[in-house]
């Protein structure tokens, strides 16, 4: 019997340590990483972050490499961070996608104390895929209400304030061979 497919759902906020966490998730577990930025990145090429080509184009690529994966039985780590330009529903269509193929979600939300997470928003290693890198910016688009979004369903929470992400990478792993 073929394994099910999951979709490894990291989520938090800039800097916490998606990424990070997730190469090293993948290194473990030979789940393929779709982060944030590869779409992000491709439809911001073509249009205004946020316009509603942008919102609905992103949504329609993320929803179809997930359909995808599930169909063919190929598990992925999925970073997001949520925003207001990400419409509400995009939660609910992403779970119906990966199960109405026979897969699973995982959400796991990292999070991180806010003095460290502005220590990390300077790193270089963000530049990589353009990033948020600005201490300023980040409380600006906070105090604006940028990351304001509903609440992600429950799964596993994990503090990377002072947790390695090769340790917070184990710890996931553990959490998904307990998981059917």
């Amino acid at each position: 019997m073929t394994e099910h497919m999951k979709l490894v759902f990291l989520h938090g906020a800039p800097a916490v340590g998606k990424l990070a966490v997730a190469r090293e998730l993948a290194r473990l577990t030979g789940y393929k990483l779709f982060h944030n930025h590869l779409t992000v990145d491709l439809v911001g090429s073509l249009f205004a972050f946020g316009s509603e080509p942008f919102v609905l184009l992103r949504e329609k690529i993320w929803l179809a490499a997930f359909q995808q994966a599930a169909k063919n039985h190929l598990s992925l780590i999925f970073t997001f961070n949520p925003e207001r330009t990400v419409r509400e529903q995009f939660i609910a269509d992403a779970t119906a996608v990966v199960e109405g193929a026979g897969g699973k979600v995982v959400f796991v939300e990292l999070i991180c104390a806010e003095e460290e997470l502005e220590r990390r928003i300077e790193n270089p290693s963000r530049r990589e895929f353009g990033k948020l890198r600005s201490v300023e910016q980040y409380r600006n688009l906070k105090a604006a209400g940028a990351f304001q979004f509903p609440r992600l369903p429950e799964g596993l929470s994990l503090d990377t304030t002072n947790r390695s992400a090769v340790d917070t990478a184990r710890l996931i792993t553990e959490y998904l061979g307990r998981r059917p």
